[in-house]
């Protein structure tokens, strides 16, 4: 059996490569070195050794994966898509999805209203737009009806803002032309053309 022949701290100090008959093992957060009593001159199965990495691995991209989770709302394609830049193997997947959703740091709802509060702050779009992007996200369309019903949105008022920010493009154009450029301009937005037609017609 593979027995332990040396243990080097790296760099960090949270972390130790551990030897394995002479050549480089793997490497362990301290944790998992006192808890599998990882010493020199011990004897492990390579059994043991699989399992000892895998938990190791885990702990490891816990840490990262909250890290990650805790700077905002995450949506449930946003974790996965996580994992899988970051080429978690397949066998964590689960337990880490879980860990987190027990956390409550995983939530498709928590997300929609932020993305919403994000784009009414700072990149403004009709409500056609906003679906659009929930969808891209993985957003289920019940969540996003649900949101955007609880969500105060004056389209009129936001698509008027809008033209007006961008009034310096159409202002030596012929009427029609302008027109139909603002039309396409809002409707690019994400705004439905009834809201076109009244916010372009009132001017």
């Amino acid at each position: 059996m593979p027995t332990v022949t040396g243990l080097k701290p790296q760099r960090n100090g949270k972390r130790v490569n551990v030897y394995l008959d002479g050549k480089f093992g793997f490497g362990i957060d301290l944790d998992n070195l006192v808890k599998n009593e990882i010493k020199i001159e011990k004897e492990f199965s390579e059994e043991e050794i699989a399992k000892i990495i895998k938990k190791a691995q885990l702990a490891v991209t816990y840490e990262k994966l909250l890290r990650f989770a805790s700077l905002r709302p995450r949506s449930e394609r946003e974790v996965n898509g996580w994992l899988t830049r970051k080429k978690v193997h397949q066998s964590l997947h689960k337990e880490l999805f879980n860990r987190l959703k027990h956390l409550e740091l995983i939530d498709d709802t928590a997300f929609a209203k932020w993305w919403i509060e994000q784009r009414q702050a700072f990149r403004p779009k009709g409500k056609r737009g906003l679906e659009a992007e929930l969808r891209q996200k993985g957003i289920s369309r019940e969540i996003i009806t649900e949101i955007l019903a609880e969500t105060p949105l004056n389209e009129e008022k936001v698509a008027r803002d809008l033209i007006e920010k961008k009034a310096y493009k159409w202002k030596n154009l012929p009427a029609r032309e302008a027109k139909i450029k603002k039309s396409r301009y809002l409707a690019g937005k994400g705004f439905s053309w009834e809201t076109i037609e009244k916010v372009l017609t009132k001017r």
